[in-house]
């Protein structure tokens, strides 16, 4: 069954790749098992734990690698010591296997002999990393779009915000106006009240007022 991954490296992932790639260099093993057994365990192709490897996640070992090494080669000294001495021929052959070097190869390169055992990437691992890349492009343009719908629903949302905030300011001062005028109408038909007379049979007698430059009315005198 094709390994196809729709989801991105999470840095649970990244744990668990460093940690099994510096457990094989201690073990003596080669970064391409370590990548093997990483792809079993996140349904993912080998080529692409190793292009994860290399690309974000080997950068921030590097100290670790070199205590890992050292590791490997007290390991090794120590099972030699334990082992008969053998040929020098044979210890040549036997010789440590240097796994520092990218085992993923970049398309278009070809492997040589002297590079040591270097990954050998086939069609369709690469169709697989492919496919994977390109649903991890497409994973981030959909969050991008809802991210940038998101904003512009947001810019908008802000725009009316300031509308109704301004469309508020003016009925209050409307309203302050309208209060003013309410009052001075009172105070008006106040005076005008306290103003009326009545004749000497107990009639009503209709004063005349007459409005002052101020804006007061006042009465006119019979």
């Amino acid at each position: 069954m094709t390994k196809v991954r729709q989801d991105a490296w999470s840095h649970e992932d990244d744990l668990l790749l460093a940690e099994t790639v510096l457990r094989h260099i201690r073990e003596g093993s080669t970064q391409l098992k370590a990548f093997d057994e990483v792809g079993d365990a996140l349904n993912r192709t080998s080529a692409a734990c190793g292009f994860r490897w290399n690309a974000e996640v080997r950068q921030k070992y590097d100290q670790a690698i070199e205590i890992a090494k050292k590791q490997r080669k007290e390991k090794k000294r120590a099972e030699a010591m334990e082992q008969p001495k053998r040929p020098a021929k044979a210890q040549d052959k036997f010789a440590e296997v240097d796994t520092n070097p990218s085992l993923v190869q970049e398309p278009g390169t070809v492997s040589h002999a002297s590079d040591g055992p270097v990954a050998q990437l086939n069609l369709s691992s690469v169709i697989d990393y492919l496919r994977n890349l390109q649903s991890d492009m497409e994973y981030s343009t959909n969050h991008r779009n809802k991210l940038e719908k998101v904003t512009a629903e947001n810019r908008q949302l802000k725009e009316d915000k300031e509308k109704l905030e301004h469309q508020y300011a003016q009925l209050q001062r409307q309203l302050v106006t309208m209060q003013d005028d309410y009052q001075a109408l009172i105070q008006i038909m106040d005076r005008a009240r306290k103003m009326i007379v009545f004749d000497e049979d107990g009639d009503f007698a209709k004063p005349q007022f007459r409005m002052e430059r101020n804006g007061n009315l006042e009465q006119v005198a019979k």
